[in-house]
């Protein structure tokens, strides 16, 4: 099997004092990287900070003979976000992958989710995202290669009490598609990883989570841990990953391809005269998954829709 190093190469990993962040930092490092590991240390909810945890895992790689150095940045402000990457720039000389992996989560649905509980989830996951990146973007357009991995979630398929949750890891898709995009034929790859594994958001108070539990899919055992999803989070940072703007699923021993398709539809004779009742009497027809399309860019996927005009 070809050895997949980084040696050579500087990572920035966000929320990486915990769980899935640190297991993502632990084996950049071990396979040769150098490691910013950053983390606020706040809680599961998003509340506080604690030092911590980014200096126990930087510790940990030092000690185990990998480089890294701590960073305590809020990366849900702008400030905060450039800051790891100044960092990696400023100590290690350069900056070649940034994870996204900060995360919070406060459960809950309507009526009860407020307007700061939805603000608090963009800011992490969709502000901390789009910090980061453009921190570490002019410096990859310099150096012609770069690769970022935003954090999605199965979460956008919902839950009763996830609503902001939701809506922020689904936007991070649209995201990473727009940056794929802008990177045009620059070596810079920017993919999403969605993970499957036990941690403290994965064990937070939530009515479907508790509903996973009560089933046997909530954990307790090796088959949920974050160290099975690095192996995705790794391919995907390194120099050989050709893909861009794509959804990858990891954890509990299984890896998936995630995609967005659109259905053929339904065609009627004359456009012009359709009405309410032509839908509804066709919506079958409209929703048939059996022949799809997979777009790659707004564009293609516009040809693709009016290619009958």
């Amino acid at each position: 099997m070809t050895a997949y190093r980084f040696d050579g190469r500087v990572a920035v990993v966000t929320g990486a004092g915990r769980g899935i962040g640190r297991a993502y930092a632990l084996l950049l490092a071990e396979l040769g990287a150098k490691v910013v590991v950053n983390d606020l240390g706040g809680t599961m909810e998003g509340f506080g900070a604690d030092p911590g945890p980014a200096r126990r895992v930087a510790d940990e790689i030092n000690a185990s003979g990998g480089t890294a150095i701590a960073d305590t940045s809020d990366v849900s402000t702008a400030e905060g976000g450039r800051r790891p990457v100044e960092l990696a720039v400023e100590t290690f000389g350069r900056v070649d992958i940034v994870v996204n992996n900060a995360g919070n989560v406060r459960f809950a649905g309507l009526p009860e989710v407020d307007e700061d509980i939805f603000d608090s989830h963009l800011g992490v996951h969709v502000r901390g995202a789009f910090h980061t990146s453009r921190a570490a973007w002019p410096h990859m357009l310099k150096q012609d290669h770069g690769r970022i991995v935003l954090t999605g979630s199965i979460g956008m398929f919902g839950l009763p009490d996830n609503l902001s949750y939701a809506t922020a890891k689904a936007a991070v898709i649209g995201m990473a598609r727009s940056m794929a995009a802008s990177a045009g034929e620059h070596d810079i790859k920017v993919n999403v990883i969605a993970p499957n594994a036990m941690t403290r958001m994965a064990g937070g108070p939530s009515e479907g989570m508790d509903s996973l539990r009560e089933q046997g899919h909530g954990g307790g055992d090796d088959a949920m841990d974050p160290a099975l999803v690095a192996p995705m989070v790794a391919y995907l940072a390194h120099e050989a990953c050709a893909v861009s703007g794509e959804v990858f699923l990891a954890g509990a021993g299984r890896f998936a391809h995630l995609f967005i398709g659109v259905t053929e539809g339904y065609l009627p004779a004359d456009p012009r005269q359709v009405g309410v009742g032509d839908v509804a009497e066709n919506l079958g027809r409209i929703k048939d998954s059996g022949d799809y399309y997979v777009p790659t860019s707004l564009m293609e996927c516009v040809s693709h829709y009016m290619a009958h005009r």
